[in-house]
């Protein structure tokens, strides 16, 4: 009960981001939106009685449908409680706070970050907040080693022409496009997290010595290598490491052997002791 109230909770929040900066960022400027929240535009603007969180919720419903048949019961009602957070606070806001335009850079740079920030919350507890984020989630299911902020992209991007269109207005789906692509970036961000591994690479002729000081503090690896000039066989130590250690890591390999080769790369999804577990239902 208490890990469902705390889903629950970050669902909320996730959900409330995502309204506060479509209505401070997104609609004043009038950039076009992708998604449901796009179409719920269009009909807005066609039909100025019907509330974009009204549009959006009618909207949501065939696609309700057809992610409970693919993905199961759980997206439907956490994804369910998600768009009616996000479609509620997006028109309670914009009753209680009258927000204005503001430079359109700006506005698209952090409306897109505040709102990949909001939809990387309510993915990372399971849910959605409907419309084309179903549609990115059953992509997911095809493409399962895709990021789900890239996507999100693809059905966002043709949304946004079409509001483009609809408003006659070139520089709004410009501006949209600068705004899904920091949306999407910061939506990896919380879901997949900064890159804090790192993998490095030794090749020194005091391997013996320095595997030994090395697994004082994690695991080692010795690769079998050889010179293409020389063809005198080497031994290239691989160990992974984080962020935090990589200044102790180049002292260390310093202090045995100055003379050291030492290439350190980013490592992402590193698996197994002391660094993330595997999770058969990661997005």
């Amino acid at each position: 009960m208490k890990q469902h109230l705390k889903s629950y909770a970050l669902i909320t929040l996730g959900s409330v981001i995502y309204a506060l900066s479509f209505d401070w960022f997104v609609a004043p400027n009038h950039f076009a939106m992708g998604g449901v929240t796009g179409l719920a535009q269009i009909a807005h603007y066609l039909f100025p009685g019907v509330t974009v969180g009204v549009a959006s919720a009618l909207m949501n419903v065939p696609l309700f449908l057809i992610g409970w048949k693919k993905i199961g019961g759980h997206l439907l009602v956490s994804s369910l409680y998600a768009m009616v957070v996000s479609n509620a606070a997006i028109d309670a806001l914009n009753l209680l706070f009258g927000f204005q335009p503001m430079d359109p850079i700006l506005a698209a740079i952090f409306g897109g970050g505040m709102m990949g920030v909001g939809l990387g919350l309510v993915f990372a507890q399971g849910a959605t907040t409907g419309g084309t984020d179903i549609v990115a989630k059953l992509l997911k299911l095809k493409w399962p080693w895709l990021p789900i902020g890239k996507l999100v992209v693809v059905p966002d991007t043709a949304v946004m022409l079409l509001v483009a269109l609809t408003f006659g207005e070139l520089d709004a789906m410009l501006y949209g496009f600068i705004k899904l692509y920091t949306c999407s970036r910061a939506m990896d961000a919380v879901l997949y997290g900064a890159v804090d591994s790192r993998v490095a690479y030794i090749i020194s002729d005091r391997w013996k010595d320095l595997s030994q000081t090395l697994l004082q503090r994690r695991g080692v690896t010795i690769l079998q290598g050889q010179g293409a000039y020389t063809g005198a066989e080497k031994q290239v130590l691989m160990i992974a490491f984080k962020q935090k250690e990589i200044v102790d890591l180049k002292r260390r390999v310093y202090e045995l052997d100055p003379k050291a080769f030492l290439i350190v790369c980013d490592a992402r999804d590193v698996l197994g002791n002391g660094f993330s577990p595997y999770r058969r239902d990661e997005i």
